[in-house]
């Protein structure tokens, strides 16, 4: 039988064991670089004069995080259902409605009529949000400089290559 005890997790892993691969292994490093990839663009926004003041001072106190960021690379120019936009960004109906919420009242989206189903309502962009969208995409733009000029631009280019061969692939097993 084996001990799952917390005393004997404390015990030294086997001899000649290397636990380093858990550090290092490359699911781990692109969730790390997605991290401070959206830290900079976040960062960058802050300080950015073309965004709102009061979304500016949000950035800057950390109360808009990476998970708003989905709304702002998923969320289509012209609108989306929330389930769509959910599904765009991988998450779940339930967890998008509630970045919305916080979205609308930030004045970055509103809730419009679907002109397709009466029964729906699209979120989209209000003119904030498109300032806000300009923004995002001046920091991704400098965030992506930035990663260039710290790996070079041989390296940045295999990088984004490979990502989107890798990011498009079949993930069916």
């Amino acid at each position: 039988m084996t001990d799952f005890s917390p005393v004997a997790a404390s015990v030294a892993p086997l001899p000649g064991h290397d636990d380093r691969w858990r550090q290092t292994h490359l699911g781990r490093l692109m969730g790390s670089a997605l991290r401070r990839f959206d830290a900079r663009v976040l960062q960058l926004m802050a300080r950015n004069v073309e965004v709102p003041l009061a979304l500016s001072n949000l950035a800057a106190r950390d109360q808009v995080t990476a998970a708003h960021v989905h709304i702002t690379r998923h969320l289509a120019l012209q609108g989306d259902r929330l389930t769509d936009l959910a599904q765009r960004a991988g998450m779940t109906k339930q967890a998008m409605a509630n970045l919305v919420d916080q979205c609308e009242a930030w004045g970055l989206v509103t809730r419009q009529p679907d002109p397709l189903d009466a029964r729906a309502r699209r979120v989209c962009f209000t003119p904030t949000g498109l300032a806000w969208l300009q923004a995002f995409r001046d920091s991704v733009a400098q965030a992506e400089a930035e990663f260039r000029a710290e790996v070079g631009n041989d390296v940045a280019t295999v990088v984004a290559i490979g990502l989107e061969a890798y990011a498009g692939g079949d993930t069916e097993t």
